[in-house]
């Protein structure tokens, strides 16, 4: 079953880092991706109250994360890592959660040493969901 196409309503997408998580919103209607908030929790379960006030505030049909690969589409760590974060969104929340490959996000980005592009990435992350699922 392709859970992209059964979707309707509000999408929220995160772009998982181990310091900061971006997070960006936009629905099936409009499909245009907006930066949201960067969340910049110390431990893990901060992490998640905040995820949670944001499920309850959005109430997503879908999460999209973007899924970091090496340029030749092997994984690496963080795949692993990102990977394990959409499941426990799902396993938490109950949510259809579908992971996106991010590997020229931070590219197309091109940001400064010490900026904070996490909620960018995750609207670029959830604009490419867009564009790939008409």
């Amino acid at each position: 079953m392709n859970v992209a196409a059964n979707v309707s309503g509000t999408i929220l997408a995160f772009d998982f880092g181990l310091k900061r998580i971006g997070v960006a919103v936009g629905n099936t209607l409009l499909r245009q991706a907006q930066a949201l908030k960067i969340i910049n929790a110390a431990t893990n379960d901060a992490k998640f109250t905040e995820i949670t006030h944001l499920i309850k505030d959005w109430q997503p049909a879908l999460c999209v994360v973007g899924l970091p690969m090496h340029p030749d589409g092997a994984g690496h760590e963080m795949t692993v890592r990102c990977t394990r974060f959409a499941n426990q969104l799902h396993g938490r929340f109950a949510v259809p959660t579908l992971l996106v490959d991010e590997r020229y996000s931070s590219a197309v980005l091109n940001a400064r040493r010490g900026e904070h592009i996490d909620a960018q990435a995750a609207a670029l992350i959830l604009q490419q969901y867009f564009d790939q699922n008409p």
